[in-house]
């Protein structure tokens, strides 16, 4: 269930409480984008050295999955809200449901962070279905395991924000209802029109005398 809720009560900044970018060609948060970029580059890096330096499985996939799970929390608690100004988080009210929030700031954001951002976080899991692919051709069972891990923690982080930039599934599919209703609408309005002037434009024909 997707749904607008209030904070939890903390000392953290609120959300769209951030400095405003001052120059669109400088980073505001330089530091927040090297962290955005750091952990998920260094899985990817620590997975190819692994392989091509035949470091043990275990190493290789403690140390991966800890780089992955730092940029999972790094994206989806810090990263998103100050490069992006997006958030996505979930929450377990008094019934014991559990409902997910996808919320977007509206205040300006800084076009370089902006590329940043979207770029990581679109090309990483691209990179690992390549490797995905890879591992499963080479037939190599137990590292599909591992980027199979590395998929689902960075395809969470995409389609959460996704999420947020696009909107809930069901404010889309009610524009586009919506959409849809006004050109059917328009096609009779016009189809009606133009048979009205079609019929007053028509010239009457004379009626022919009997001839005898």
């Amino acid at each position: 269930m997707n749904v607008n809720a209030p904070l939890l009560d903390d000392d953290t900044l609120g959300f769209g409480e951030e400095e405003e970018p001052r120059n669109g060609k400088k980073l505001t948060h330089p530091f927040v984008t090297f962290f955005h970029l750091l952990f998920r580059v260094s899985a990817v890096l620590v997975y190819l050295l692994c392989n091509w330096f035949k470091i043990s499985f275990i190493t290789s996939f403690v140390t991966v999955v800890l780089l992955l799970s730092m940029d999972f929390w790094t994206v989806k608690n810090i990263t998103g809200r100050l490069m992006v100004g997006l958030r996505w988080w979930n929450y377990v009210d008094d019934d014991g449901k559990s409902h997910w929030v996808f919320e977007a700031r509206k205040n300006r954001i800084n076009p370089s962070e902006s590329q940043i951002f979207w770029l990581a976080l679109i090309l990483c899991p691209l990179l690992w279905c390549i490797l995905f692919l890879t591992a499963l051709v080479g037939l190599s069972f137990t590292w599909v395991l591992l980027v199979c891990i590395a998929l689902v923690l960075n395809g969470a982080n995409l389609y959460g924000y996704v999420k947020c930039k696009m909107g809930s599934n069901q404010s889309i599919s009610r524009s586009l209802s919506d959409m849809t209703s006004d050109f059917f609408r328009k096609q009779v309005i016009q189809n009606m029109s133009s048979m009205m002037r079609s019929s007053q434009q028509q010239p009457s024909t004379p009626a022919q005398p009997n001839i005898i």
